[in-house]
């Protein structure tokens, strides 16, 4: 399946030059197809110009949303997404004083498998096209207002440069000034630390905020969770965020999630930092938001201060991210997959 959100703006307008018809028919078309609009909504379209689009057999609306949960606790809403074919994503809009952030999904399911998370369970699907993950922020601004969304993780479900040629797209798409419009610096990638494309990305002109989702110090505690670090090494990914550093001049993330006697140790601590130590990132802490398919639990409350305090006292850059979602099956994957085995008992 391909989509109209699938385009850039220059395929677009090239298209539609080829028709014969004037510029601003591009820019009309192409806001419309930003607005996630159906093509018989295209109201100052002509007809001859929808009818090129479908008959190259490009649909109008990659998703929908088919479910919402509320968190009573912070305001989060979690939704499920419906795609053409069947499959199911999801994505996470999270309210703050500067304004909303969409999580947004890469891939339906993953094959990173990492073991504290959900979207691996059923290994990778497929990838997503780039007009399915800019087709997730279309529906929320539908949902909640145009312009609702104004910034942008893809931290959901799915690792983004495992499907580097879709993301890559989508990050053309969703910074396009006739289009969403959402600032570079509005825009985050999370990656479990595939070095080759990390450094492609930058090279390659992108520079969204880079997030390395670490989650260990050493090679061989990286290795019981996260079985990445068996082709990529915690200093190979480290080298890695500093050469997009380097590039981009673009403080790097690194996202570390606490799990309860596996990384919280002083030890783990002191190694973390030696590891970052002269490099201008900043770390992330995670209380681990535990799923019940894995059998691993999150460090206490207690744990993760002192954990927070030990970095600090090693001169680290860091913060606790506030926990989201907790009540709503916030983690990724866990709405999906509650959803898929519903299905399945029924």
């Amino acid at each position: 399946m391909k989509f109209l959100q699938d385009l850039t703006y220059e395929e677009t307008a090239d298209m539609i030059s080829n028709m014969g018809m004037p510029k601003y028919r591009a820019d009309q078309f192409f806001r419309w197809i930003s607005r996630g609009a159906a093509y018989e909504e295209m109201s100052n379209i002509p007809r001859c110009l929808k009818d090129a689009f479908i008959s190259q057999g490009y649909l109008d609306r990659p998703i929908r949303i088919i479910r919402k949960l509320h968190s009573k606790l912070d305001g989060t809403i979690k939704f499920l997404y419906a795609l053409q074919d069947g499959n199911v994503i999801e994505g996470v809009l999270m309210k703050y004083k500067y304004g909303n952030t969409l999580c947004v999904s890469t891939q339906v399911g993953c094959r990173m498998n990492c073991a504290f998370c959900a979207s691996g369970l059923d290994g990778l699907v497929r990838n997503l096209t780039a007009g399915e993950i800019l087709g997730q922020i279309i529906a929320v601004n539908a949902d909640g207002g145009e312009g609702c969304v104004g910034n942008v993780v893809l931290m959901g479900s799915g690792e983004p440069l495992d499907n580097y040629e879709n993301t890559v797209r989508f990050l053309t798409n969703v910074s396009d000034p006739h289009g969403l419009n959402i600032s570079k610096r509005g825009v985050s990638l999370s990656t479990c630390g595939l070095c080759d494309k990390i450094r492609r990305l930058c090279d390659d002109g992108f520079t969204p905020t880079l997030t390395i989702s670490l989650h260990a110090p050493t090679d061989d505690i990286r290795r019981k969770i996260m079985p990445i670090a068996n082709r990529y090494g915690v200093n190979e990914v480290i080298e890695a965020a500093k050469y997009y550093f380097n590039v981009t001049k673009r403080r790097v993330i690194i996202e570390y999630s606490l799990i309860d006697g596996i990384n919280d140790s002083d030890e783990c601590a002191r190694e973390l930092a030696t590891l970052v130590k002269g490099f201008p990132c900043h770390v992330n802490l995670i209380a681990l938001n535990s799923v019940k398919e894995r059998a691993l639990n999150g460090t206490a409350p207690r744990g993760v201060n002192n954990f927070k305090k030990r970095l600090e006292d090693l001169k680290v850059s860091v913060t606790l991210r506030r926990s989201m979602g907790s009540d709503i099956d916030g983690a990724c994957g866990q709405l999906r997959r509650k959803f898929l085995k519903a299905g399945e008992e029924q």
